[in-house]
């Protein structure tokens, strides 16, 4: 599971059997979860949770969404690399 970066004490990363969905990234305290927090990136820029599976905090979960929102850029190279892909599908 490459891990991009951490917000204080939660990692943020992708899973690497992820069989062609749209870019995301999970995030959770500790070490990578199959069950951890999933956040879908939009087109435009913002983030969708699709599911709180890491159970963050709302006002926590608020400023993650913010953060990783603004690394939507370097989240997708790092998505085209790690996956090897040229085009990135989105939620939305």
């Amino acid at each position: 599971m490459p891990s991009l970066f951490r917000i204080g004490e939660y990692l943020v990363y992708f899973w690497s059997n992820e069989n062609n969905e749209a870019i995301h990234v999970h995030v959770g305290k500790g070490k990578p979860s199959a069950n951890a927090t999933k956040i879908w990136l939009t087109a435009s820029g913002g983030c969708i949770i699709a599911n709180n599976g890491s159970r963050i905090p709302q006002k926590e979960l608020n400023e993650l969404l913010d953060i990783i929102a603004a690394q939507t850029f370097m989240i997708c190279a790092e998505w085209k690399n790690h996956f090897k892909v040229n085009d990135i599908k989105f939620y939305c």
